[in-house]
């Protein structure tokens, strides 16, 4: 998860439009759904790329009658019909790269006016790609499903497209969670020997959403503090439950978008230094709270003669 911060947003890519027509009647029976494609970075400096490549996504109108064999369709597949919002191949796209507020802009689509509950990403060419230093070996990956039947996100609450407006959806691919190291781990690259792939990705209505953004500074004795790379920022719930860890990139920034309203949790930590945690961070809809952290460097060892 540990990778170069890239603090420009990727160049939007326009795909499929779904049901354009003239006049007034468009307006109340088509919305426009945008999606974009972020990711909770990996948490090593020993990996360079995690690339996939995207050549579907789908959208299930819930309050639509399916159009395939109920029988012959996977759970949950056999509610509503699938809407195509994009038949272009995306990528690959290196993961890494999508960290400290940074996006991939998927689809720019009109789409029937409605309520959506499930995503389906279809994916391909996934490969893991280790640096230079790591003897920059590439790991090419098994898909489990994507390929075939589309990683299904599951949106709760479900998203709503109204006639006439936009949306805004993200798409969150937990890339430390998705990409399991083999035989060892990713801060100890000596003994990997491939990785599995078990794809996490959750959705967000960023209409209904906050964010909690800020930087990671340690202090300096006698000067001001300075900007800390890779630094662990762990979100949890009120009650304690983890969600997601991200890293802060060369300037010591973090993220994390789409969040769903409520009270929440950081903890910072960082070799060399004191850990951090703040309770009662309140993200509220269309908020982007700011939450920075100053470090305390660990007192030196006195071992003596």
């Amino acid at each position: 998860m540990k990778a170069p911060t890239l603090s420009t947003i990727l160049m939007a890519l326009t795909l499929l439009l779904w049901g354009c027509s003239d006049g007034d009647d468009n307006l109340k029976t088509t919305g426009r759904l945008n999606v974009f494609l972020v990711d909770a970075p990996f948490p090593t400096d020993q990996v360079a790329e995690a690339n996939v490549t995207i050549f579907k996504i789908e959208a299930r109108l819930a309050d639509r009658e399916s159009e395939g064999d109920s029988d012959s369709m996977e759970d949950g597949d056999s509610m509503g019909g699938f809407v195509t919002l994009s038949e272009d191949e995306i990528g690959p796209v290196n993961l890494l790269n999508l960290i400290d507020g940074a996006s991939e802009q998927l689809v720019d689509a009109e789409i029937p006016a409605g309520t959506y509950d499930l995503i389906r990403v279809y994916v391909k060419g996934v490969n893991v790609i280790m640096n230079e230093a790591a003897g920059g070996e590439t790991y090419e990956l098994k898909v489990p499903s994507g390929a075939q039947s589309g990683i299904k996100v599951f949106m709760d609450p479900p998203l709503q497209v109204a006639g006439g407006l936009s949306e805004d959806l993200i798409l969150d691919f937990d890339v430390s969670k998705s990409f399991v190291p083999k035989g060892g781990n990713v801060n100890n690259p000596e003994g990997i020997f491939g990785f599995n792939f078990t794809p996490v990705i959750r959705g967000s209505n960023m209409s209904t959403a906050g964010s909690i953004t800020g930087t990671v500074n340690g202090e300096v004795e006698g000067g001001d503090p300075v900007a800390l790379t890779g630094a662990a920022v762990t979100l949890y719930t009120s009650d304690g439950a983890e969600i997601t860890t991200t890293f802060s990139g060369v300037e010591g920034g973090y993220s994390f978008v789409a969040l769903d309203p409520g009270i929440y949790r950081l903890e910072v930590s960082l070799a060399g230094y004191e850990p951090q945690s703040v309770d009662g961070v309140d993200v509220v809809v269309g908020n982007d709270i700011t939450q920075d952290f100053v470090l305390v460097a660990v007192p030196e060892t006195n071992t003596g003669d």
